[in-house]
């Protein structure tokens, strides 16, 4: 996973979503205030540093340098966050943790291998807490333009062994034959508008088009998206309404 996001830290600390306070808030509530908290795959700290008033610790662990520069910077402030780079290939090094938290990392990973040494390493009462997209999310309204860009490029998403990409198992189905059975769910809708400036920054964001993948071809990429868009949406203005869907995943109470 190290080179998935060359190059876009930058777009991603600016242009991506939060998960917005509600669902901050729930993992606050459910982890307490003495938690350890393991944030894996954390990039520029998006649930780790709103998270880290509200528990002892987080370990934020991502492998891009690029987002741990970023996440270091926007919480230069924030004493209880410890910014580690490494990834879920070496979970023991990270322990011990009380909870575990991962954001839009956990569809690139080996899903149940990770799901399987969380349960060595997670204490009785640990948690798994996914933050992501409802399976049932529609595709953002440029999707459509920005994939036919990309396809012009010769861009495709990358896959990984046991992720999402790799299996087409959404995470319910995978946390459902996991020792992490036991899922509450919650969903948190808001509305958000994107000008033409959000809608590119956030494409670069991708990993399907980042700038190292791109190269120097990135200022044509960028200029020949712009037009897609404008030609599709001359109006350049987007108005979407997701969802942040919170999956908080424990073993199963012994009857």
């Amino acid at each position: 996973m190290t080179d998935l996001f060359g190059g876009a830290a930058s777009y991603y600390a600016r242009f991506r979503l939060d998960h917005g306070p509600e669902a901050i808030e729930l993992l606050a509530g459910r982890f307490g205030p003495d938690a350890r908290v393991l944030d894996l795959g954390c990039g520029p700290g998006t649930i780790a540093i709103p998270l880290a008033e509200h528990v002892r610790e987080v370990v934020a662990v991502d492998p891009d340098a690029g987002m741990l520069a970023e996440g270091r910077e926007r919480a230069k402030d924030v004493p209880t966050i410890r910014w580690v780079q490494g990834d879920s290939s070496g979970l023991r090094e990270f322990a011990p943790f009380d909870h575990v938290t991962m954001g839009r990392s956990f569809h690139w990973m080996d899903r149940d291998a990770v799901l399987a040494e969380l349960d060595e390493l997670l204490p009785p009462g640990g948690s798994v807490a996914l933050l992501a997209h409802p399976p049932d999310e529609p595709e953002p309204a440029w999707n459509a333009a920005a994939a036919r860009v990309c396809d012009r490029f010769g861009l495709a998403w990358p896959h990984m062994r046991g992720s999402f990409q790799d299996s087409g198992l959404h995470h319910p189905a995978v946390l459902a034959r996991s020792p992490f059975s036991r899922v509450s769910t919650r969903v948190f809708p808001r509305t958000v508008r994107f000008d033409l400036a959000h809608v590119v920054g956030l494409q670069l964001s991708l990993s399907v088009s980042t700038p190292a993948r791109l190269g120097d071809r990135l200022p044509a990429f960028v200029a020949e998206l712009e037009a897609e868009l404008l030609a599709e949406n001359p109006a350049g203005v987007w108005v979407e309404h997701p969802r942040t869907e919170v999956l908080v995943a424990e073993r199963p109470t012994e009857e």
